[in-house]
């Protein structure tokens, strides 16, 4: 028996210490910061354009704050991360940092300090990023405006909140290395996975979790819950009764809007109108193609005209319904804009029954939708929709079940109504 907790006790010992070898990375030296002319217009360019594919500013600025310099909370299961400041402040942002030490933190996520950085920050995503992609970075952020900004404690529970045990976090979910082109995959479909896997990390959103926060592999862009909205699948799997073709997703991509899809909202607005619109006709044509690929829209080509004529019939099939209260709400609220006629949906005004969020499994994004509408900077822009936050849980929940029996074929939504309460609770916390 003392042998056995010899051997335990020993192997305990031995463990720690691997963990505490593989935990450990040395800090590289703080440097003077860099004069901003000692950066070539030409890279700093680039860098702001990757910067704004990125959405470095979506996350690192606070609400009301200064560009980059951090101070947005970030709620995960975990608890609640605050994003750094990343101006070249020499005191609290990353002025004293080196090239070496800004790219160590891009593709392995350590900081120049050593210290290990909650996967929040997505470097398992910027570890695909060239060498010269991320030194346009570092020029285009070494020259922004410093901004003296101390970094907010997390609100992470112990022991989540010691940066070593991040390490373990790697050992299991992370994979360091550049992006290698796909054999058998055209320099614009390579392009495109490029972009989407690394600096926009689309993935990170699109992608379901595992219960330690890893994105799961094997399940890639297979859709997630997000800031109470849905990231839908953008796979095969995808729902949508119109196929997401390569012109659709161009379409959308650059001007936030589809017209057989629907318009830009919620966490994807920003992504469409302050991140992707930095990016090139040409760039955002080749995130077209691959997602167009990965969705399989060649083998669904034939599905738009039915989905069309499908959807036509819908909209004109008032009759027999004329006596069904859901339905008549529905005319009063809400089909005034968004009735189309035999020529087909018009892009202003989505046609519902061909809308992506009637079809997802989950009914959060039409719920937020029809409560707050979407305002003249998330959809196309000047283009609005009212939200409809002064009708009761009871009718935006029976508006809703409505068009998921008379627009969709697919299994009505469970407990509508509490799941209308709870989003409206929910962005009144966030208000």
């Amino acid at each position: 028996m003392k042998r056995i907790l010899v051997i335990l006790v020993v192997a305990l010992v031995v463990g720690v210490i691997c963990f505490a070898l593989l935990a450990r990375r040395p800090a590289i030296a703080r440097i003077e910061p860099p004069v901003a002319a000692s950066f070539s217009s030409e890279l700093v360019a680039h860098g702001a354009v990757l910067a704004g594919a990125g959405y470095c500013a979506t996350c690192h600025t606070a609400k009301g704050g200064q560009p980059y310099a951090g101070g947005y909370a970030m709620k995960t299961g975990f608890g609640t991360i605050y994003s750094t400041n990343i101006t070249p402040d020499p005191d609290t942002g990353i002025g004293r940092w080196s090239e070496a030490a800004f790219r160590r933190a891009m593709h392995e996520g350590v900081a120049r300090d050593g210290s290990h950085l909650f996967p929040a920050f997505p470097y398992d995503h910027f570890t695909k990023l060239s060498d010269g992609d991320v030194a346009a970075l570092y020029a285009y952020f070494m020259t922004r405006p410093p901004v003296r900004a101390e970094a907010k404690k997390n609100a992470l529970p112990f022991p989540l909140n010691i940066r070593a045990l991040q390490a373990g976090w790697k050992f299991l979910f992370f994979k360091p290395g550049r992006f290698v082109d796909v054999a058998g995959k055209d320099a614009d479909w390579n392009r495109g996975a490029y972009l989407a896997e690394g600096i926009s990390h689309c993935g990170a959103c699109h992608t379901p979790r595992n219960l330690l926060g890893a994105e799961k592999k094997s399940a890639a862009y297979a859709g997630a819950v997000i800031d109470t909205w849905v990231a839908p699948p953008l796979t095969k799997a995808n729902p949508s009764p119109a196929p997401w073709t390569e012109d659709e997703l161009f379409r959308y991509l650059r001007s936030g809007l589809s017209q057989y899809h629907g318009t830009s909202a919620g966490p994807m607005a920003p992504v469409v109108h302050d991140g992707l619109s930095k990016l090139t006709d040409g760039d955002i044509k080749t995130l077209a193609l691959y997602f167009a690929d990965i969705g399989g829209a060649a083998s669904r080509a034939g599905a738009l005209q039915p989905a069309l004529q499908k959807a036509l019939a819908a909209d004109q099939s008032k009759a027999e319904a004329s006596l069904d209260p859901a339905h008549n709400l529905y005319m009063t609220a809400c089909a005034s804009c968004h009735y189309n006629g035999a020529g087909g949906p018009v892009p202003l005004r989505p046609d519902l029954a061909l809308n992506s969020a009637l079809y997802l499994n989950d009914p959060s994004n039409l719920i937020h939708v029809m409560l707050f509408g979407i305002n003249a900077k998330d959809g196309m822009p000047g283009v609005v929709m009212p939200g409809f936050a002064n009708l009761s849980d009871a009718r935006i929940a029976e508006i809703a079940a409505y068009l998921r029996a008379t627009r969709t074929d697919k299994a009505a939504w469970p407990d509508l109504e509490k799941k209308v309460a709870a989003i409206r609770a929910q962005m009144a916390g966030q208000e």
